[in-house]
């Protein structure tokens, strides 16, 4: 959406195709870091979107049996904004399209879903989507799939997938928050177990971290032990667990980690996590993908004005954001390896680890994650000026 936005900014004809009929897909990637909102504000669209409901986060703490740490900090980044901003994504993407469909080049058709790819001599013409009307190709000089981590368009196009694995799966809930509760979102990690709370001003949104592909052991369990289970983690969650009345209410979030060999084919580009898939951590999936979709605007609007961008041209989009996909995962894989794994495998209590509680003694150090996470790698800026007048 954010790149049919640019593009359509930038004079280029786009047409987004959305397979379901709204946004309203419970739990995806809510959380608006700090270097999405620079670019909020370079749009010129910051103060419109603060004015949305959000929640704003200025700290991440974290719980080791008793004891508390916080481990960022984001008041002190170089950015407009000094905080996460959470905003369910169908407000965040209602949005992006009321601003994208002030200019006559954007359009967007709903309930489209992408089947297969118009494959022409080996080359991407474009896509065949299922509609309330039929069967319907839509042709494009260049097709782009930010199709998600089970995107059907890379699957279609057959490119190589690189996993880079994950030890872990997330059961995903909410449940309400009552006026005494913390005011702050933070994790707790207890032998085994890792419990992640995002505070969303009326309902907490909770995280509840479990062994790769042990999801259907702890159904089969029971509910009623599940929610035990919670209670004992967050003890003032303890009158608010029966909120989870069926496994209906709980979202099992398979977690994988990859990324495309090539993310890309003559006539066809894939961004964000359908070029690579994000591990939760750190919630930085939603801003790597709209960091790529800045980079692809950036250098592809000029060529698409003129045509069909080149294959150099695509390689160059996966050129300009491989370091900072590679940089991302890699930190991801040693927080899933060295922390993760260990504490889902552990069985004695934990204690705080040496470098956190360094944490403690120098606040300072919690500018470092604040960075990482809130700027990341490489954070794109807007570099293409406005070609048509918004109507």
């Amino acid at each position: 959406m954010m790149l049919g936005f640019l593009l359509a900014r930038a004079g280029v004809d786009v047409c987004v195709l959305e397979k379901h009929a709204d946004f309203l897909r419970d739990f995806r990637g809510d959380t608006i870091h700090p270097s999405t909102l620079e670019l909020m504000y370079e749009l010129g669209i910051l103060h419109d979107f603060l004015k949305r409901p959000h929640q704003e986060i200025l700290e991440l703490a974290g719980q080791v049996g008793k004891e508390m740490v916080t481990i960022a900090d984001f008041r002190h980044l170089p950015t407009h904004c000094k905080f996460l901003a959470l905003m369910p994504q169908w407000d965040f993407l209602n949005f992006i399209v009321e601003h994208a469909r002030r200019y006559p080049t954007f359009r967007l058709i709903m309930q489209a879903e992408v089947v297969d790819l118009i494959d022409e001599n080996g080359a991407i013409a474009g896509v065949i989507a299922e509609t309330p009307d039929g069967i319907r190709e839509i042709r494009a000089n260049l097709t782009v799939g930010a199709d998600g981590r089970h995107s059907i368009v890379r699957e279609r196009a057959k490119l190589q997938i690189i996993d880079l694995g994950a030890p872990m799966d997330v059961f995903w809930m909410r449940l309400g928050r009552g006026p005494t509760d913390p005011a702050q979102t933070f994790g707790h990690v207890e032998p085994g177990k890792i419990f992640v709370m995002l505070d969303r001003e009326e309902y907490w949104q909770c995280a509840y971290v479990i062994p790769k592909g042990r999801g259907e052991e702890i159904k089969s369990k029971g509910l009623a032990t599940f929610r035990e289970e919670i209670a004992a983690l967050s003890p003032f969650l303890g009158d608010r667990v029966e909120e989870l009345r069926d496994w209906k209410d709980i979202s099992l979030l398979t977690v994988s980690v990859d990324r495309l060999a090539r993310w890309y084919r003559p006539g066809l580009l894939c961004i964000g996590d359908a070029a690579h898939a994000m591990s939760p951590i750190g919630g930085v999936g939603i801003n790597l993908a709209i960091q790529d979709a800045v980079a692809a605007s950036n250098i592809l609007s000029s060529k698409l004005r003129q045509g069909t961008p080149s294959v150099d041209d695509l390689e160059a989009v996966q050129r300009r954001r491989m370091f900072p996909t590679r940089a991302t995962q890699r930190m991801q894989l040693v927080v899933q390896n060295n922390v993760i794994r260990r504490v889902l495998g552990a069985t004695k209590p934990l204690s705080l680890p040496w470098f956190l509680k360094l944490f403690r003694r120098f606040p300072y150090l919690r500018r470092l994650p604040a960075r990482v996470v809130g700027i990341g790698f490489r954070p794109e800026h807007i570099r293409t000026a406005v070609q048509e007048r918004a109507e």
